[in-house]
This record gives C-alpha cells, structure tokens and sequence, in this order.
C-alpha cells in the first residue's frame, strides 16, 4: 500500500516504476493463484520458501546476516513449522518448530537478539497462516483467494489514489509518500471484492463487506509496520528482488498482516479444519 514513486504522475522514472509494478504482477499473480488452486504440498512449499526468504530479508534488514548461522537455524525452523502443518500434525507442533527457531536464531547472534528472534515469528506466523486458511477442504481455496484479493486491490487502490488525489500524509515520519487519499482509495477498492464476492454467492454481503474492510485497514497497517521497521534502521526497500516493488517483505508486508488476522478469526470460528468457513460464512 505504498506511493512509491519519487516523481509526479507521468514523469519518465514514475513511468518506468509503475510499468515494472504491473509487469511484475502480471507474472506473479497468476502463478501465485495457480499454486493456490493445486493447494495441498505445492502450496505448502510455496509459502514456506516465501516465509524462508522474507526471514532472511529480515535478517539484512535488521544487520544480522553475517552471522550465518542465524540464518541456517531459523530457516531450518521455518521448513520444520511448514512441513509440519502441511503434514497436519497440528499448529502446536508449528508453534513448536517457530519457537526453537527464535531460541537458535537468538543464540547465534549477535545483533539485536530481540529483532532476530522477532524475523522468525513474523515470517512463521505468516507461513502456518496462509497454509491453515488453505487447509479447509470445502472453502480453503475462496477464503485464501478473498484474502489475497482484498490485499491486491487494496495496494492498488492506494497506489492510484495517492498519486491521483494526493493530499495530507497519513504518516510522514515514518512512510513519507503514503497519504490518506491512498488509504482511503485502498479501503475503498477492497469493498469492490467484498460486493462481487457477495454477488457470486460467496457469503453475505453486509458480512463481507466488513471483513474487506477490515482486512484492508489491517493490511495497511501491515505496510506501515514494515514501514516503520525499515525507518528504524535505516533502510529503504527490504531487497530488489521484484522489479518495482523491492523485496518479498516490502510486497508481503500487508498480506503477513491480513492473513494472519483471517487465520485467527477463521481458527476461532471454524476449528483448525475449517478455517475458510470461519472466516467466510457468518
């Protein structure tokens, strides 16, 4: 939910930064929804080779990346936690592997030990979120794609709508370039989702309309946690590995948030087997 771009609309480096966004997208989006379709081990592997690697962008974010161990032992915890609730051996074993993973990572360096263990429940919470919202057999699938949907077209309306409107800023001391026009915009395209959602039977509109709402505002506030986490250490894109849009933590941020709140709510409603039915059905 960033207004990156350091130009005005319809500079030459606005330009290139907005056509690398959507080419990026145009590639990863299908393959993102294609892997969440076949579901199952494939969708587990996905996740847990983006949890590993959102780790590590942490880890260099924070300074503590020449400690390889660091990285080794928290990413070994990571692929433990994701073959663990894949395997359906239950979120407590998952909560298990994330937990020797923050003692290790903490043990082995020497950075902020509070940050380093911090990486590996911010990348693990998001892992065994995405793959529990999955898991339900009957609505897993609508449940994961609402969820990504909601954080897209968010990200997107906040996109436009901070370039377009402009306006007062919604936090300049740490997101200098985002504005409230953006998270208005961005709130208002998730309400789009909510009624088309609504209009193919998905569940009730009034209730869709305030869980879009809400996962929206939770996503934004994701971004401006990364946000915040980067201006605290100076730092500012988590890596250049998607053209356009920095790294997996600066594209990941607000769905890490918003998935982790449909998880909670799912799980509480619905049990460990039907997370998308708790999320979705009111």
């Amino acid at each position: 939910m960033e207004d990156r771009a350091a130009a005005a609309p319809g500079t030459e480096p606005g330009s290139r930064n907005l056509l690398a966004r959507v080419v990026a997208a145009l590639v990863l989006a299908p393959v993102t929804i294609a892997i969440a379709y076949a579901g199952g081990w494939w969708w587990a592997a996905l996740v847990t080779a983006a949890a590993i690697g959102l780790f590590v962008e942490w880890l260099t974010m924070v300074g503590a990346l020449q400690t390889p161990w660091t990285a080794v032992a928290g990413s070994a915890a990571l692929a433990a936690a994701g073959v663990a609730v894949a395997a359906n051996r239950g979120v407590a074993a998952a909560a298990a592997m994330i937990a020797v993973g923050v003692v290790a990572t903490m043990l082995s360096s020497a950075a902020p030990r509070a940050w380093v263990g911090g990486g590996v429940v911010y990348a693990g919470l998001a892992l065994v979120a995405s793959v529990l919202v999955r898991h339900d057999a009957d609505f897993g699938l609508v449940a994961l794609i609402f969820v990504l949907l909601v954080v897209w077209v968010t990200d997107i309306g906040a996109y436009f709508a901070g370039r377009g409107i402009g306006g007062p800023k919604l936090w300049p001391r740490v997101s200098p370039k985002k504005t409230w026009a953006g998270a208005v915009g961005g709130l208002a395209a998730s309400l789009v989702v909510a009624g088309a959602a609504a209009a193919a039977g998905v569940g009730k509109t009034t209730t869709l309309l305030l869980l879009a709402m809400a996962l929206s505002v939770v996503s934004q506030l994701g971004d401006l946690f990364e946000s915040a986490v980067k201006r605290n250490f100076g730092v500012k894109d988590s890596s250049h590995i998607i053209p356009g849009h920095g790294g997996l933590l600066d594209r990941l941020d607000g769905f890490v948030a918003a998935i982790v709140v449909a998880a909670v709510v799912g799980l509480v409603r619905g049990g460990v087997d039907g997370v998308g039915r708790g999320l979705l059905m009111w």
